[in-house]
């Protein structure tokens, strides 16, 4: 296959469990190339099962860079991995002309296609008040209070994140400005050209394969994982969808199958919140499901 000597990244995004690993596996392997995972839990060693990783098959087929790069006790931030992930890319480049890069993180993504701004630091005490919120009124008042102030990242951010959605409070409201209005809106100049792909199976579809992914984790041990993790429940990186349910199950002695069923719904309503976020981006091709011809089709004519 003749291409011209220029960086090309390709970027398979959209909701969880819609087929993205299968087709970036696929994709590299049609060009014989290299996978950046842009998924801001897949980072952590520790959160194996919870995080739906490529199989250790997957992982053989290709080069994965960024999936298990980190410990959960290490501060990894978006800003972090826009450094990182630039100069891996850099590195890769040096080697293939197309580059793959997958995930569902969607202020990750963003922060490779176009940079962001540096974010202020707010005030200790700002930080605190928050937290002391959050310890007498509890996640949904601080849901709340997001939408309220910064109704564009509330639409975005794992809402089961109280580190995350206390860091866009505190932001939002000892600047007067919203948090999202400091991510970079001009996009920084790039030397490789972005195509983006978007996986979005039809609702009922993507809903099913969430539940049968949770199925399987179940069964794979995912709550032997949780009960392992429980003494560094308090680590932001634990604080998502899938670990979060399990150990207030296992604070409160509340039933697991309960649990199960509300990680089901958290991650059903994310998908929602994920498929909203990428659907203002005009720029991305979609595809109803992870077909490597149709893709193929689309992509080689732009690729030139």
């Amino acid at each position: 296959m003749e291409l011209e000597a220029k960086k090309i990244l390709i970027s398979v995004c959209g909701p969880t469990a819609a087929g993205k690993t299968a087709m970036a596996i696929e994709l590299a392997k049609y060009f014989q190339t290299e996978i950046i995972s842009a998924d801001s839990r897949q980072f952590y060693r520790e959160m194996e099962i919870g995080t739906a990783k490529p199989s250790r098959e997957e992982l053989a087929l290709i080069p994965h860079h960024f999936i298990n790069s980190h410990f959960i006790t290490e501060n990894f931030s978006v800003a972090d991995f826009e450094k990182a992930a630039l100069a891996k890319l850099e590195d890769l480049f040096q080697q293939h002309q197309i580059v793959l890069m997958v995930g569902g993180s969607g202020l990750y993504l963003q922060a490779i296609y176009q940079g962001f701004d540096d974010l202020p630091n707010a005030e200790p005490q700002e930080r605190e008040r928050w937290n002391q919120l959050y310890q007498e009124f509890g996640l949904e008042y601080l849901q709340n209070q997001l939408k309220i102030l910064d109704p564009e990242y509330y639409g975005q951010v794992d809402l089961q994140n109280p580190q995350r959605i206390i860091r866009a409070l505190e932001v939002s409201d000892s600047t007067g400005k919203p948090y999202s209005s400091f991510l970079t809106r001009s996009k920084k100049i790039r030397d490789f050209k972005t195509i983006k792909i978007g996986i979005n199976p039809e609702r009922s579809v993507l809903y099913n394969r969430i539940n049968n992914r949770v199925d399987e984790m179940v069964k794979n041990g995912l709550v032997k994982e949780a009960l392992a993790l429980q003494p560094q429940q308090h680590l932001n990186a634990l604080n998502t969808v899938g670990y979060k349910e399990l150990f207030d199950a296992f604070n409160k002695n509340t039933p697991v199958k309960e649990a199960i069923e509300l990680i089901k719904q958290n991650t059903r309503h994310f998908a929602k919140r994920q498929i909203t976020w990428f659907k203002k981006d005009r720029e991305i091709l979609w595809f109803d499901y992870p077909d490597l011809q149709a893709v193929l089709s689309v992509l080689l004519p732009l690729i030139g």
